[in-house]
């Protein structure tokens, strides 16, 4: 009778009961394992470690094709000058959970219906269990003049390690004009460092006495400054003690490098734009759901993971699970909520767990004993 309670218990929290699985495929497939992790990020690295302590770490891989890991809220830091973009990365061997298996591939295609991952390098993995941990996609593209627009200077983005040493650079020759801080028109990992490098740059022009000579200006795709009243009522009083320029509903659509110019859209008026000219430009490129995601069984009409929001679980295929900036839940994109997120999710799977084996357990006890027992 307990096992039926803590039965009835998890299916009470909205976990789907893994009952059965097709995990015929993994006979052909090059490898097998119980736990595949996707993606060596925050989210991926956190849930190697927390499947390793459940599983084992033979049971456990990561797919990730990155022979080096940024922790990258520090690249805000790194674009105002007061951190190297080296203190930023560490090789992902020495971050990866000791014994979990790291593929060393970047995934080409997911196919949840037969259990299997394919990677670029033409290894077919199959798994028991997968959680995608794939991230957020930069569109530097979708902004007519750039990435091409990054060979020049003045300009600059700290959402990529190749062009963080950029702002700083623009920031540290600025001389005398508009400084301009722009946030796009899309979902944004980590929606504050647009901001903040602007509070940032503020801070310096001051320290180096050409604050005097900078119009500084935060064009916002955003009908508000921050997406939470709260901090953005707290916000809008910082702007105006700083003396800085904010322009809503202005959205980035093109970079004219060789005239230092930028044009913007005005949301509320389609069609509308403005050129504006700039000494320093920082931009916050468009992003949107990682293709493997988006063009798999997995995502949503719009691409992201679509999950339960309860407990991380793939809302049609109850063997997948996911987190971070990959997924359709309705929190912020930051390391902080993988933080959160990555405790929700090893308790679901942890759960996930017991119950199969509860399963298992009971289908393999001979009935006459459960008729003994539920006549005590």
């Amino acid at each position: 009778m307990a096992a039926l309670r803590r039965l009835q218990k998890c299916q009470s929290s909205g976990i789907t009961v893994i009952s059965h699985l097709h995990t015929s495929s993994h006979v052909s497939a090059n490898m097998h394992y119980k736990m595949l992790v996707l993606g060596g990020g925050s989210g991926g690295i956190a849930m190697g470690a927390r499947m390793k302590r459940l599983m084992g770490a033979g049971n456990v891989a990561v797919v990730e094709p990155s022979e080096t890991h940024y922790y990258q809220p520090i690249w805000t830091l790194v674009g105002a000058g007061a951190k190297k973009a080296t203190s930023s990365a560490r090789p992902t061997a020495s971050v990866m959970p000791s014994g979990v298996k790291w593929v060393k591939s970047k995934v080409q295609e997911i196919n949840p219906d037969t259990n299997t991952v394919r990677t670029d390098d033409g290894k077919e993995i199959s798994y028991e269990y997968l959680i995608v941990a794939l991230g957020i996609q930069l569109h530097f593209e979708k902004i007519k003049g750039l990435p091409e627009a990054f060979e020049h200077p003045k300009i600059g983005s700290n959402y990529s390690i190749q062009t963080v040493d950029k702002t700083w650079k623009a920031l540290k020759d600025f001389k005398e004009g508009n400084a301009v801080f722009t946030f796009p028109n899309t979902p944004v990992k980590c929606a504050g460092a647009p901001q903040k490098i602007m509070y940032l740059s503020d801070a310096y022009l001051r320290k180096t006495g050409k604050r005097n000579k900078a119009k500084i200006m935060y064009n916002t795709s955003l009908p508000v400054l921050f997406g939470i009243k709260k901090y953005a009522d707290s916000l809008w009083e910082i702007v105006k003690q700083r003396d800085l320029q904010i322009n809503l509903r202005q959205n980035l659509i093109e970079v004219r490098a060789d005239k230092q110019e930028a044009v913007f859209e005005n949301l509320d008026k389609p069609g509308e734009t403005t050129v504006v000219e700039y000494e320093m430009l920082h931009v916050t490129p468009p992003m949107g759901p990682n293709p493997i995601v988006k063009n798999s069984p997995l995502g949503d009409e719009v691409g992201w993971l679509d999950l339960n929001k309860d407990n991380l679980q793939h809302k049609k295929y109850p063997n997948v699970f996911g987190i971070g900036d990959c997924t359709n839940l309705p929190t912020a994109k930051t390391g902080a909520a993988v933080a959160a997120q990555s405790a929700v999710l090893s308790r679901t799977i942890s759960r996930i767990l017991k119950i199969r084996n509860l399963i298992k357990f009971m289908m393999a006890t001979p009935l006459a004993h459960w008729s003994q027992a539920t006549n005590l």
